[in-house]
């Protein structure tokens, strides 16, 4: 099944099902007012909304509508916990031998992950929005899953078992604050502001065979001002899988039901299929040209990310955004 929010009902929006095409919808509202109640109940409410999709599917649902994702706001618009990792080894090589730096032998067995930023996020259509073009802002295009409650100490084998739905996010990056926040030795503040998720989250289900290992198998399409920029295979080069990522963070505390774990930017050895951040496009250049030709995003510069079938259909719907300045009140 497919689910999002409605921009109504307050900051956590309204929950409800969406059809396979993503053309028509369904409130949930006798079931759960909003997904992250649905995700904290989700052993007795699963069955009930996934019902609720099958009659929407086969178009019985009593007051579905049509579907506008301009109307969206995020599927979870605030989550408990986002924790982001780096699982595409060759992003983390090219970036490290850009600057002269050894890849440690701890990166090919335990995760690069750090705790994002997770009160709120962007609707798939709301504005990226920077003080500066100074800044260095940067796209990340992204595989998400979320999970119900997991143990402190889960397995990778049980932790697969927690992941409930799957999604894609545009984890914005500032590249040009990040340097000075690492050099203190603490991690992301300032250079990590709010992301955009997909209009919709599928259950695994939803996936067939693209999803196996705990890892999506389709290629991750990004565009810039509407030019093709990328399609790295999500399957591909993903050092650790979802469930060795989920078992990671859960290792010394319990995660709370609607925790959002993100794969990292996607990024295969093969350059020829693109990238998933212009930080990686500008290493590719760097290593190759000596000096990165690509600029960061500038305002009026419009980002679009999707995930399509093999019969060229959006599975999540696209993440479609503009970058606009913001002036302080």
């Amino acid at each position: 099944m497919k689910l999002a929010s409605l921009k109504e009902g307050g900051r956590d929006g309204t929950l409800i099902v969406v059809n396979r095409e993503l053309t028509r919808g369904v409130r949930a509202s006798g079931i759960a007012a909003t997904l992250q109640l649905a995700l904290e109940d989700w052993g007795s409410v699963a069955p009930r909304l996934n019902a609720l999709f099958e009659g929407l599917q086969a178009g019985k649902a009593a007051d579905a509508f049509d579907l506008d994702i301009d109307k969206l706001a995020s599927p979870l618009p605030r989550a408990y916990e986002f924790v982001d990792g780096s699982a595409y080894l060759p992003h983390v090589e090219r970036v490290r031998r850009a600057r002269g730096a050894e890849v440690p032998e701890s990166f090919y067995t335990d995760p690069l992950m750090y705790q994002a930023t997770s009160a709120g996020f962007l609707s798939p259509r709301d504005p990226i929005l920077a003080e500066s073009e100074d800044w260095g802002i940067d796209l990340e295009a992204e595989v998400v899953v979320v999970t119900d409650d997991v143990s402190m100490g889960v397995s990778p084998e049980k932790a697969a078992g927690h992941i409930q739905l799957v999604g894609l996010v545009n984890d914005v990056s500032l590249r040009g604050l990040i340097p000075g926040e690492l050099a203190k030795g603490f991690g992301f503040v300032q250079s990590k502001p709010r992301s955009a998720l997909s209009p919709v989250l599928a259950t695994p289900d939803e996936l067939g065979d693209t999803w196996k290992g705990s890892k999506l198998h389709l290629p991750m399409r990004t565009w810039i001002n509407g030019e093709w920029f990328g399609e790295a295979d999500t399957g591909v080069d993903m050092q650790f899988s979802f469930a060795d990522l989920i078992a990671h963070v859960a290792k010394s505390r319990p995660l709370s039901a609607g925790t959002i774990v993100g794969s990292g930017t996607i990024a295969n050895e093969d350059t020829s299929k693109g990238a998933s951040c212009l930080a990686e496009q500008r290493t590719v250049e760097t290593l190759r040209d000596g000096k990165p030709a690509t600029s960061f995003l500038k305002f009026g510069d419009r980002v679009r990310i999707d995930v399509t079938d093999a019969t060229g259909h959006s599975i999540f719907g696209a993440i479609d955004q503009v970058v606009e300045k913001y002036t302080p009140a």
